[in-house]
């Protein structure tokens, strides 16, 4: 009997929810579908995993025999899909990079020529990842390496290069009552709607949120996106402003909204960022070097390495 490892990941997350509501909008499909994913599993090991209460789901004894070993396994699992796609684009001489946005700015075509220069032969595969992923990738093993928005959740468990720092500015309807303004102290836009990244990407969200210069004001969300072009097209709607870095008024111009520097929030970082085991992987490291090579020259000087 063969099962699909999805199963074991919707397993895993009731397990850990204990509630399938919550498991649902973690995984990111319908509750009844969950229901049905769980049954399925059930049906196929012929044991029933969870018992339902007014509490939530409580793992049976099956249940939690299964739910200690199934992290281990897929853990298992990536390690070696990781490693099985990695050989692949080795084997293609192709390094994979996420990257969320506008990644390095006007740096990354510089970096990529310096790469191909340095590696002739080799060829970076530029993959755009979805705000709902703020590790563009690297969580998953996906990419070899990314060009990401400091700080992201689970920085800590890699390594990090800061390449260039920038202002966070506001981006706003240009009907907006302070769109004319040519400079805005954020206290002004406590009360205003927000467009937010998804909730799951925690702590990233917050920071582009500016939750912790507020002060304690709770923020409004108007709506929820995934991708630059959904962002732009709410705020274009009315349905709510944003922070956004200084360089995306160059990025994402666009009719029906404007940019203007905002007073009273912390400036924004980009950083090259890799896994630990990746240290000693030449390629990777030559990537990282042009990286460095090229960022502008106040933040130039010895690596300090997260």
């Amino acid at each position: 009997m063969d099962v699909d490892t999805r199963l074991l990941r919707y397993f895993a997350a009731v397990a850990q929810e204990g509630n399938l509501t919550r498991a649902a909008q973690r995984l990111f499909i319908s509750q009844p579908a969950l229901t049905k994913q769980i049954r399925q599993l059930e049906t196929l090991l012929d044991v029933r995993l969870f018992t339902r209460s007014r509490a939530g789901m409580a793992l049976t004894e099956p249940g939690r025999a299964l739910a200690a070993g199934v992290p281990g396994l897929l853990a298992e699992w990536d390690r070696v899909r990781r490693e099985t796609r990695s050989a692949a684009s080795r084997a293609a001489r192709v390094l994979r990079v996420g990257f969320l946005a506008s990644a390095a700015n006007e740096l990354t075509p510089r970096i990529t020529a310096a790469f191909a220069a340095r590696r002739p032969g080799w060829r970076v595969d530029m993959r755009q990842a979805p705000w709902s992923d703020p590790t563009a990738g690297l969580s998953t093993g996906d990419v070899d390496a990314a060009l990401l928005r400091l700080p992201f959740p689970g920085q800590d468990g890699l390594r990090t290069e800061t390449l260039l720092t920038e202002d966070r500015w506001a981006v706003l309807p240009d009907d907006h009552h302070l769109a004319g303004r040519a400079e805005i102290p954020f206290p002004e836009l406590w009360d205003e709607p927000f467009v937010a990244a998804p909730p799951e990407t925690g702590s990233w969200r917050d920071y582009w949120l500016a939750v912790d210069a507020r002060e304690g004001r709770p923020v409004r969300i108007g709506a929820v996106t995934e991708n630059p072009d959904d962002w732009l097209t709410a705020i274009a709607n009315g349905y709510g402003i944003a922070l956004a870095p200084a360089s995306a008024a160059r990025f994402y111009p666009r009719p029906g909204i404007v940019y203007r520097p905002v007073t009273g929030v912390a400036p924004t970082s980009v950083g090259v960022a890799w896994p630990r085991a990746a240290d000693t992987d030449r390629v990777v490291q030559d990537f990282v070097r042009c990286c460095l090579d090229h960022r502008p020259p106040d933040l130039d000087g010895p690596a300090d390495r997260a």
